[in-house]
């Protein structure tokens, strides 16, 4: 499928909230939370331009590329283990026996999961999370809704959210559930882990900023339809029906004569 490649890089987008568009009350019947959407893009791109950006320059400035590579293998590693719970939930077995192979090998010979011996070894590595599994179940997805802090988003997508917070062993920290931690050591803990997870990423998103800026001249509409079809790629693990496919940025791309996007 020819917009694979599009969808898995707009991810990030989606991930790390990268929106904008002056906030308007106008009701439209395919988007009835646009003024509320709007208004929230406003403020997730403020808090980005002001805070997450500048701390995401600096830890990309201070961290060496192999420490930095480290720290994402990390996260990456600790949601192998959600991953894992997803392919079961969703009857993928064969891809779970994968994700849980790799969770093991790179958490023993990766020291951590801070080296990806699992990719030197070419086990392959899947994206799965509670609000695909909600999704394969049959579970609408619901009018798009952008949450503050969290981006884009749907009512499906927040309970998939509370789903996989449930799977992060880094949640329960905070609740002093692991011998030797109190409540307050553990909430630092995991609040400094969740935030560092963020910064890490907003930094590996850096260079594809721009095509939300320079790819269409709403940049609302133009993430929005990036979020609802990379949703529909990963519930149908790409083979979207052709009555729901439909995606028009590589037209938008071509439009505007961009170059290449970075892969995410």
């Amino acid at each position: 499928m020819k917009n694979k490649k599009i969808i898995t890089q707009l991810a990030g987008f989606a991930l790390l909230g990268l929106v904008s568009g002056c906030a308007t009350t106008g009701t439209n019947s395919g988007d009835p939370l646009e003024g509320w959407n709007r208004g929230v893009q406003t403020f997730n791109d403020n808090l980005d331009k002001y805070a997450m950006k500048p701390l995401a320059q600096g830890y990309q400035w201070i961290m060496p590329e192999f420490a930095d590579q480290g720290v994402t293998n990390f996260f990456s590693n600790i949601n192998d283990i959600g991953v894992t719970i997803n392919d079961l939930l969703q009857c993928k077995f064969v891809q779970g026996g994968q994700d849980g192979a790799r969770f093991i090998v790179n958490s023993v010979a990766g020291v951590g999961g801070f080296i990806d011996v699992a990719g030197m070894i070419e086990l392959p590595k899947h994206r799965e999370d509670f609000d695909q599994t909600l999704g394969v179940w049959g579970v609408p997805m619901g009018p798009y809704l952008v949450l503050p802090f969290f981006g884009p988003s749907s009512p499906r997508g927040v309970t998939g959210l509370v789903g996989d917070a449930a799977m992060n062993p880094i949640t329960y920290v905070g609740f002093g559930v692991f011998p030797g931690i109190d409540n307050g050591l553990g909430s630092a803990i995991s609040g400094g882990a969740f935030t560092v997870n963020a910064i890490d990423l907003r930094s590996d998103n850096l260079s594809t900023e721009k095509i939300a800026t320079e790819a269409a001249i709403d940049r609302y509409a133009f993430l929005k339809s990036a979020y609802i079809q990379q949703r529909k790629y990963l519930i149908y693990d790409g083979n979207v029906p052709e009555e729901e496919d439909g995606f028009e940025i590589d037209e938008e791309l071509e439009k505007e004569k961009l170059g290449p996007i970075s892969p995410y």
